[in-house]
């Protein structure tokens, strides 16, 4: 776990970096697709990533200005993340020519990964920031494909931005049915519906997902303490504790519990009021990797507290509400 003690880099010199992701079929390219030809006045340079040693996902972008790069050399999240380091780096290089980089994932990544790349490369965390990891779904088959799939699950558990795609194709009544069932396994991202991956690029860009400070500003409830159940195999668990934190308490505490359930904790984020300071701490995980800062005072009538969110498997319930509420300042 990295020393989370200082404040994150500017974030406005940082390029954002959107993940794309969604099982196979969803409607990644189409998304793309309209992000590329809308008129939004940006320029994105897009990493195109496909399974298997044949690419076609490049001569399915539409011919736009923006600089594509394809790697079919393997999933993203197994076997080229050195690529995308590469890449990444490249494309730093001629920094003035692009607002942003998409970086669209085979329909079979997992998304972890990829974020992880933005927290263990120093060269790639001082120069882009991850924006948010949105997710693609297909209404017209995501409840088979959640029963077969741990992908596609982990795909929705891990999102920032859902975009419930095809919904068109289904009705009102199976749409309650899915976004459900979405919820039950991640209760905090922002969900759109869509058709043909028609949304407002203000649904997709620009949401801070991986800077909690934005995205409390966009979403103010996200973190709030949850006491649903559900019986699926990930889940989303929050948790509140009023008194101010122990911050080498917590940090002691986050670091063993990631070390040892780190694999099952697909997504952590919480804001946090460390005993004897004036400002929030923002702090979030992707699985066994930490990060975290301070990102200014509580804002004038803003309760000071501590809420922590947990999104992934096997999530023992007690236990983490006894590990959290031990970090308490004595």
């Amino acid at each position: 776990m990295s020393d989370a003690t200082q404040a994150s880099p500017d974030t406005d010199r940082l390029v954002p970096v959107t993940v794309l992701t969604g099982f196979l079929g969803a409607g990644k390219t189409t998304l793309l697709n309209h992000i590329l030809t809308a008129e939004h006045g940006r320029k994105y340079a897009v990493v195109v990533n496909e399974f298997g040693e044949l690419g076609v996902d490049n001569d399915l972008v539409v011919d736009a200005d923006e600089e594509v790069f394809e790697m079919n050399n393997g999933c993203i999240c197994c076997t080229v993340r050195g690529d995308l380091i590469r890449i990444l780096g490249n494309l730093m290089k001629r920094r003035g020519k692009f607002d942003g980089i998409i970086v669209e994932t085979t329909g079979l990544a997992d998304p972890a990964p990829v974020a992880q790349t933005f927290f263990v490369d120093e060269d790639v965390r001082g120069k882009t920031r991850l924006d948010a990891v949105v997710t693609v779904v297909d209404a017209y088959n995501v409840l088979q494909t959640l029963n077969e799939s741990p992908e596609a699950v982990n795909q929705i558990a891990f999102a920032d931005v859902i975009i419930l795609n095809k919904t068109d194709l289904v009705d009102e009544v199976a749409l309650a049915t899915i976004e459900s069932r979405i919820r039950a396994i991640n209760g905090v991202a922002r969900l759109h519906r869509a058709q043909r991956g028609d949304v407002p690029l203000s649904d997709v860009l620009d949401q801070g997902g991986f800077d909690l400070q934005r995205a409390l500003q966009q979403a103010p409830r996200f973190l709030e303490e949850s006491e649903h159940h559900h019986e699926e195999d990930v889940t989303s668990m929050s948790f509140v504790v009023e008194e101010p934190l122990d911050g080498a308490k917590f940090q002691a505490w986050i670091g063993a519990l990631l070390q040892e359930k780190g694999a099952d904790i697909l997504r952590a984020k919480g804001i946090l009021n460390y005993a004897g300071e004036s400002q929030r701490f923002a702090f979030q995980a992707v699985h066994m990797m930490a990060d975290g800062g301070f990102i200014g005072p509580w804002k004038k009538g803003e309760k000071p507290e501590s809420r922590l969110v947990f999104i992934g498997r096997n999530l023992n319930r007690p236990q983490l509400r006894r590990g959290f509420e031990s970090c308490r300042a004595k």
